[in-house]
C-alpha cells in the first residue's frame, strides 16, 4: 500500500525541473519555461487572449479530447491529482494523500478541506462519487473519461471527505486518470444535467478560472475565480491565479494567428506549423514546444486484411518509412521522428530507434521473401493481386495530409502502392469502431503507458485487430501492478513487441508549438503537453 502526503514543490525547484528536463520543452531563441523573459516579480490582473485554430463545440471537460479545447476549459476545473511533467510522478490537488491496495483494484482518496466550487458547493466525498458515477453515462464524447474509470465496481464514500473507489480487476493506470481533464471534478449540480448540457452551457467546477462565455466557433471567455485557495501542489502561487481574464479566439488560419501575434492582438497562438517559425522567431515572440505523450503518429494497420497478416509485410512497411526526412520535410523545427511506439515524453518510453531506421534493402528483401515481386508499373504484385493499402486520414490536423503524401512517395519507391482517403473528423471513432480499413492515420495523447492497453490489447477494443499474443500479458500485467520498477520492465516489453511484430507503424512525435508573446510569463506545458494558466501573468 502507498501513500502521498500533501507536500509543496519549490517555485524555483519545479522550474529547473521544467527546463532542464529531457522532455523538449524549449523556447526559440531564449531558453526557458516563462518565454525566456525576466520581468521582475509577477504581477496581478490583465487579460491573455489566446488564438486558437478549432472549437470541438463542447464546453465540458470530462467530453472534450481536442487539445485546443482542452487549453480553455481544463482551466475551469480541478483533478484529485496532478501529474510532474519531468518525472511522471502523481502529486497532491484537491486530494491531499491517498492509498492504493497492492492488487491495484482499490485507491482511497482523502480529500482537501474547504474546497468549494464557483456556484459555493462544497466539494464533498458524495460529490466524487456523484462524479465517477456519471462518467459512464456521458456518451460518444466521454470515451475518454469512460476508458478510465473502465470496470469500475464502486465508489463509495467512507467518511465526508474520503472516497474509495473498487475496480473488478488490477488497474494502475487509474492514479495517474486522476490528473486528466477527462476526470476533472465537477458540482453535483452540473453533473445532474445531461451530457448535451454540459457541452452547451458548460460546468461548475472549483478550477482557477470560471466561465462567462462561450460563443461556439468563435471564442470562449473565463474570469479569475475569486477565492480560490486549493490549488496543485506543483504550482508556484498560492491562492487565486494571476489573470483577471483569459479569452480563447477561435481563428482558424495559422497565418492570420500568427499576424495577429506579431500585431499585438493576441498574447498566444496554438499550433504554429513550419510556414509560420520563420515569421515569429526574434521579436517580442517567443516559441515553445513539447512533444505530447503517449501513442505517436502513425500508420495503425488492420492486423486482420490479408495483406497485412503477413508480419513479413508490416516489417517492410516500417523499414520503408524515412521518419527523419517527413519530421524534417512537413512538421514543425524539433519534432523527433518516433523512436517507439510512444513518445520520449511519456512515462516508461524505450528508445527503440535502431529498429524503426529506414532501410529499403531490407523492406525489399522482407517483400522479395514473402513472394511479392515488382510488376512494370514498378508496384509489387502477389498470385495477380497488387501490392496495395488505402489509408483513412481526417484533417484534424495541417500536417496530416502532407506527412501521409510524404509516405506514399516513400512507400511508392519500395513496390507498395499507397491510396488515400480523406474522411470527416466525426468519422474517426466509427471507422476504429468498423475495423473498415487497411490503415489509419492518427496518434492518442496520454502521459501514461496504459495508452498502449487501451490501444493494443485484444481483451478491450482491439481497433487494430492484433492477434492474441504474450503482449496481452505485459499489457495486463502492468495495469496490475503498482510497483514502479516492475510496471516499467512490462512496458519496455510491450512496446518491443509491438514495434517487432510491426502491429503499428511508428512515424513522427506529435509536437505541441506554441507562439507566446514575451510579455507573458509562466506558461508552461502540463505533463499531457497541455497548459495550466494558473501561475501564467503578464508584465
Amino acid at each position: 500500500m502507498t501513500a502521498f502526503p500533501d507536500a509543496r514543490t519549490p517555485w524555483w525547484a519545479a522550474l529547473t525541473a521544467l527546463v532542464t528536463t529531457s522532455v523538449l520543452l524549449t523556447a526559440c531563441g531564449s531558453g526557458g519555461g516563462d518565454s525566456g523573459n525576466s520581468a521582475g516579480q509577477p504581477r496581478s490582473g490583465g487579460t491573455l487572449t489566446f488564438a486558437v485554430g478549432s472549437d470541438a463545440g463542447c464546453v465540458d471537460p470530462q467530453q472534450v479530447a481536442s487539445n485546443e479545447t482542452v487549453y480553455s476549459v481544463r482551466q475551469t476545473v480541478d483533478s484529485l491529482t496532478d501529474q510532474d511533467p519531468r518525472t511522471g510522478k502523481i502529486v497532491p490537488w484537491l486530494a491531499k494523500s491517498w492509498d492504493v491496495s497492492s492488487d491495484a483494484t482499490t485507491f482511497t482518496f482523502r480529500l482537501r478541506s474547504g474546497v468549494t466550487f464557483s456556484d459555493g458547493s462544497k466539494l464533498t466525498a458524495q460529490v466524487v462519487k456523484d462524479n465517477f458515477d456519471a462518467v459512464p453515462k456521458l456518451g460518444a464524447l466521454g470515451t475518454l473519461a469512460e476508458g478510465y474509470l473502465s470496470g469500475v465496481k464502486s465508489t463509495a464514500v467512507v467518511d465526508p471527505l474520503t472516497v474509495k473507489v473498487t475496480f473488478s480487476q488490477p488497474n494502475a493506470q487509474f492514479l495517474q486518470a486522476t490528473s486528466t481533464h477527462s476526470l476533472g471534478i465537477e458540482s453535483s449540480a452540473s453533473v445532474k444535467k445531461t451530457p448535451q448540457q454540459k457541452c452547451s452551457d458548460g460546468v461548475i467546477g472549483s478550477g482557477p478560472f470560471v466561465l462567462k462565455q462561450y460563443v461556439q466557433n468563435q471564442s470562449l471567455t473565463l474570469a479569475r475565480r475569486t477565492g480560490y485557495a486549493w490549488g496543485s501542489s506543483r504550482w508556484s502561487k498560492k491562492g487565486e491565479a494571476y489573470l483577471d481574464k483569459l479569452v480563447f479566439k477561435v481563428v482558424p488560419e495559422a497565418g492570420v494567428r500568427a499576424g495577429s501575434l506579431q500585431s499585438g492582438q493576441v498574447d498566444a497562438v496554438s499550433s504554429v506549423g513550419k510556414a509560420n517559425e520563420a515569421a515569429l522567431k526574434g521579436g517580442q515572440v517567443t516559441l515553445q514546444r513539447r512533444a505530447n505523450p503517449g501513442v505517436v503518429f502513425g500508420l495503425g494497420l488492420n492486423n486482420s486484411r490479408p495483406l497485412l497478416k503477413d508480419a513479413k509485410v508490416r516489417q517492410a512497411i516500417l523499414y520503408a518509412i524515412d521518419r527523419q526526412q517527413i519530421a524534417d520535410t512537413v512538421f514543425p523545427t524539433g519534432t523527433q521522428p518516433a523512436t517507439s511506439v510512444l513518445a520520449h515524453t511519456t512515462p516508461d518510453y524505450t528508445d527503440l530507434a535502431s529498429r524503426l531506421a529506414f532501410d529499403a534493402a531490407k523492406t525489399k528483401s522482407l517483400l522479395d521473401g514473402a513472394g511479392w515481386k515488382t510488376g512494370s508499373d514498378g508496384i509489387r504484385a502477389k498470385d495477380g493481386k497488387k501490392l496495395s493499402l488505402t489509408v483513412k486520414w481526417f484533417p484534424n490536423a495541417a500536417t496530416n495530409q502532407p506527412a501521409l503524401e510524404l509516405i506514399q512517395q516513400q512507400l511508392k519507391s519500395v513496390g507498395v502502392d499507397v491510396v488515400l482517403k480523406q474522411l470527416q473528423v466525426t468519422q474517426f471513432a466509427p471507422t476504429l469502431q468498423s475495423g473498415d480499413f487497411d490503415a489509419v492515420w492518427g496518434n492518442i495523447t496520454r502521459a501514461d503507458p496504459d495508452i498502449l492497453r487501451s490501444s493494443f490489447s485484444t481483451k478491450l477494443a482491439n481497433f487494430y485487430h492484433l492477434p492474441p499474443s504474450s503482449l496481452d500479458t505485459a499489457l495486463s500485467e502492468q495495469a496490475a501492478t503498482i510497483d514502479a520498477a516492475k510496471r516499467g520492465q512490462l512496458v519496455v516489453r510491450a512496446q518491443e513487441s509491438i514495434v517487432r511484430n510491426a502491429y503499428y507503424a511508428p512515424v513522427v512525435e506529435l509536437q505541441t508549438q506554441l507562439g507566446v508573446s514575451k510579455k507573458v510569463h509562466g506558461l508552461d506545458f502540463d505533463a499531457s503537453s497541455r497548459l495550466q494558466l494558473h501561475d501564467t501573468w503578464i508584465g
